[in-house]
């Protein structure tokens, strides 16, 4: 009995291993788990890739077709089947789609009117949305109300009512005519907001105690944790800009002040009936600018969104 009982506390002194524990799994068993895992994921990634290299031909076998066009041969462009590699390579397509229209002035005049209204609705779009997230003054939900409804109405809608108004105030072929109507900025003050918004309010309220005035906190403190959001609303109005179509084409007769879109439509009536080669090359150079842009400036984009469409 004596030498029984200190065996029994010696056994009970001794520390557990961790691999004794019954709340750890044995190494077969994590073995068979993490294969059922692997063996599990593989047809999800699969399709995955699947999806994207998918995707990733909707998008580029258009733009390849588009520069193919662009450098071959006339006689290339009209055979059967098609000719997806072209035999030789011509920049005649370039050069006439930049001499039978004006094309440098549809060039300037998209720079203009792209450079104008992004800079118009990045400073209105920043400046409302500080005012609605951080700023108390009354009736300011119904006015955000009034914002949101305004992303409802498609632009198609007041087509009719913005002709006739400037039609009237004599505003055809003139860039405030096209500029104005176009100046709106629900989108981006509905996206700057929400990022305002998921700044930390104590952040907010730290710099206010140090004597922060409205301009200053926007300054300081606002903008320099919001450059991402930023960044992806100015790529996004820049490319809408760029490529908007309807309303300069209703307000421009000509070269004046008629954006690039316009120029393209004019090339296309002259040439494209018999020969889309300067039409796809006219294209090319009208995408490259906003492409480059793009390429540039994406990482800070896909951030800015998935940072500014949740408040958190």
């Amino acid at each position: 009995m004596s030498t029984a009982a200190p065996q029994e506390n010696a056994a009970a002194a001794t520390p557990k291993r961790s691999g004794s524990s019954p709340f750890r799994r044995r190494p077969r068993e994590e073995a068979h788990s993490n294969e059922v895992l692997v063996h599990g994921g593989l047809p999800m990634t699969i399709a995955g890739y699947a999806a994207m290299i998918i995707a990733f031909a909707i998008v580029a076998i258009p733009l390849y077709w588009i520069f193919m066009t662009s450098i071959k041969h006339r006689s290339d462009i009209y055979t059967t089947p098609a000719v997806w590699f072209p035999h030789s390579v011509t920049g005649e397509g370039y050069k006439t789609a930049t001499q039978s229209i004006p094309f440098w002035d549809f060039f300037r005049n998209s720079v203009i009117v792209t450079v104008i209204l992004s800079l118009a609705k990045i400073v209105l779009g920043v400046m409302s949305a500080y005012a609605l997230s951080l700023i108390r003054f009354p009736g300011r939900n119904l006015v955000f109300i009034v914002v949101i409804a305004a992303l409802m109405v498609p632009n198609q809608i007041t087509v009719i009512s913005n002709y006739a108004l400037v039609s009237q105030l004599g505003w055809r072929n003139t860039f405030q005519g096209i500029i104005l109507p176009l100046a709106g900025v629900a989108f981006g003050t509905f996206l700057m907001r929400n990022q305002f918004l998921s700044i930390p309010s104590e952040i907010i309220e730290a710099a206010r105690m140090d004597g922060a005035g409205p301009m200053k906190l926007l300054r300081k403190v606002v903008m320099p944790m919001s450059w991402p959001t930023l960044i992806a609303f100015s790529i996004i109005t820049v490319v809408n800009e760029w490529n908007e179509y309807l309303w300069p084409f209703l307000m421009s007769d000509d070269q004046r002040t008629g954006t690039l879109p316009v120029g393209l439509t004019q090339l296309q009536n002259n040439e494209g009936i018999t020969d889309w080669g300067p039409v796809m090359a006219a294209t090319m150079l009208a995408m490259l600018p906003v492409l480059a842009l793009f390429l540039v400036l994406q990482r800070h984009m896909i951030k800015g969104l998935t940072a500014g469409a949740v408040k958190g």
